[in-house]
């Protein structure tokens, strides 16, 4: 469990769900809602983390999976101090959530198709696609961690490690193959562009960065412009194309 919201404690802080255990276990095999007024005596449900649930003093539980392409991919709960009836209409809401959420995934895991399909083709082995998005990721976490640090050594030898990922994902090197237009993106643009190129919206960016929105969609503005590129696909299609991002 990692985001909460209104909890009273920190009881269910890490807390690790198993597939199977518990409502939430149980909601991901079954792909669908699972709901309990009464946790404590619930006898539908395994009660491995009793500890954690009635020590945040939870009464009412729901768990809504969050499914993408058949199979779940999270699990959204709801819960309430003291008992209450709950059916399907009172778990409604929830669930449309849960719907939107797994929406959301699938438009970002298209994406992430396309990108790869639009990028530079891989050069016999190289690395394989889930490694390349390991990478990609990798890249954008150490910008990421380099603009909070003021040590301008670690920050020299953080860029190294950046210039290293791209030179191992393959992408780099198949540029050097076609004239590469002069083109230089602003630190933050490159920052954003990363982050953009793993599917995350320009609100998300911005938290991550410590950013406005706006400024954020000024600096993918400034980029799309540089890279001649009239969406965010394609301005991270084209930085890849010509070794400006892993």
């Amino acid at each position: 469990m990692t985001a909460f919201h209104g909890t009273h404690t920190d009881s269910l802080s890490g807390l690790s769900v198993r597939a199977e255990r518990g409502l939430g276990g149980r909601a991901m095999v079954e792909l669908r809602p699972r709901m309990t007024g009464d946790y404590r005596t619930a006898r539908q449900i395994t009660h491995d983390y009793d500890v954690y649930i009635l020590g945040e003093g939870i009464g009412t539980l729901l768990a809504a999976p969050v499914i993408v392409d058949g199979k779940a991919r999270g699990v959204l709960y709801g819960g309430a101090w003291g008992h209450w009836g709950i059916g399907g209409v009172a778990a409604t809401p929830a669930v449309q959530v849960a719907d939107e959420l797994a929406r959301a995934l699938a438009r970002r895991d298209e994406m992430r198709r396309e990108l790869a399909d639009t990028s530079a083709p891989a050069a016999p082995d190289t690395l394989s696609a889930v490694q390349r998005e390991e990478l990609r990721e990798s890249y954008a976490e150490l910008r990421s961690i380099a603009n909070v640090i003021d040590d301008a050594a670690i920050r020299a030898r953080l860029a190294e490690v950046e210039r290293r990922i791209a030179a191992i994902s393959g992408i780099a090197e198949a540029a050097r193959t076609e004239p590469i237009p002069q083109v230089r993106l602003s630190p933050r643009e490159i920052d954003v562009l990363a982050r953009a190129a793993l599917g995350e919206t320009n609100a998300r960016i911005g938290e991550l960065l410590g950013l406005r929105e706006a400024t954020v969609k000024a600096y993918l503005s400034s980029a799309m412009s540089k890279l001649d590129a009239s969406t965010r696909h394609a301005a991270v299609a084209q930085a890849r194309k010509w070794g400006l991002l892993p």
